[in-house]
């Protein structure tokens, strides 16, 4: 299967933090990443700014297991979401964006990811990654991106 991550983190050295987080999925599948990017946050403004990128993995792991698995990386890269604000500031954030051409909604688990299709510096590596990708819909990732550039 083939599945596309969110990587973004504000926190220590931003650079580092993606590429521990880049090998750790690499014991997951085959990995191919964007290039890095800063942005700025989103939600909660008052937070240093992110540096972001995707990831395609070809994994054999189904996506539920996939997305504890992404939640282990975060805990043992020093992700306390428990403790940490909505939208604030974090050291790893890893979001399972799509997951082959199936679209999930169940608890715990929403795939394509909610707010994909409304966040420029998700969908700029995506169309890095695969010009050509599409949601389960058919919504080509590029379409949706050329509508936050208007």
């Amino acid at each position: 299967m083939l599945a596309y991550i969110g990587l973004g983190t504000n926190l220590g050295d931003r650079e580092l933090n993606l590429r521990r987080a880049l090998a750790r999925l690499e014991e997951l599948g085959s990995v191919r990443a964007s290039s890095f990017r800063e942005t700025d946050p989103v939600g909660v403004i008052d937070q240093p700014r992110f540096l972001n990128a995707a990831a395609e993995l070809e994994t054999e792991l189904p996506p539920r297991e996939l997305l504890e698995r992404l939640l282990e990386i975060e805990r043992e890269l020093g992700r306390e979401r428990a403790t940490e604000r909505r939208w604030g500031p974090r050291v790893i954030d890893l979001d399972l964006l799509l997951s082959g051409q199936e679209a999930i909604d169940e608890p715990g688990l929403t795939v394509p990811h909610p707010r994909l299709a409304d966040r420029r510096f998700v969908l700029e590596p995506l169309c890095e990654l695969n010009e050509d990708l599409t949601l389960p819909d058919g919504t080509r990732i590029r379409d949706l991106l050329g509508s936050q550039l208007e």
